[in-house]
């Protein structure tokens, strides 16, 4: 079923639309939600609790065109929020691996004054990926937003693990002198 009608089965208060929604991206997010909390029972978990956010964000909400998108963010959330709470608030080793991978061309935290900055920070990014390759944008967002291994992105590509790694390392650093010509101290 095409997102659109799924969404209109949303808007209707229609529970078929959660049924609908499962079966064409239940299993990408529970793999999403996987990554993230490393159990397979606590991302079936993050998946039903995906689709009552997905209930009651919809509406005021249509994502008519990225409805795959606001899920997929849904479920990193609570998926994150899940482990920060399992965890007693420690965060998992491989998300902070990857936190390692881009706390060089990130700005930190602590330097942004407010929101405001936040928000722009976001935004600067996003300008940066719209000006890369589909391909290289691809890597980069399913590396540090939905969490893929590398030996996975290089699979999904055909590359070797290699040639993966030197693409990401050449776009953090990319990344890093964008953000540098923008303004931001790293």
């Amino acid at each position: 079923m095409e997102d659109d009608r799924i969404v209109d089965l949303f808007l209707s208060r229609d529970e078929s639309a959660i049924y609908c929604t499962q079966e064409k991206y239940g299993s990408r997010l529970r793999n999403i939600s996987k990554r993230i909390t490393e159990d397979h029972a606590t991302a079936e978990e993050c998946e039903n609790d995906t689709y009552l956010e997905a209930w009651n964000r919809i509406p005021p909400n249509e994502p008519r065109t990225y409805l795959f998108a606001f899920l997929a963010k849904i479920i990193r959330n609570i998926s994150i929020n899940r482990c920060l709470k399992r965890d007693s608030l420690k965060r998992k080793a491989y998300i902070t691996e990857l936190s390692k991978e881009l706390e060089q061309c990130i700005p930190d935290k602590n330097s942004i004054d407010n929101h405001i900055a936040g928000i722009e920070l976001e935004k600067t990014i996003s300008d940066f990926l719209r000006q890369q390759s589909k391909e290289k944008r691809v890597i980069f967002m399913q590396r540090y937003y939905y969490l893929d291994s590398i030996s996975a992105i290089a699979k999904r590509f055909d590359y070797s693990e290699s040639r993966v790694k030197t693409k990401l390392f050449r776009m953090r650093k990319d990344l890093r002198d964008y953000l540098m010509k923008e303004g931001y101290t790293l």
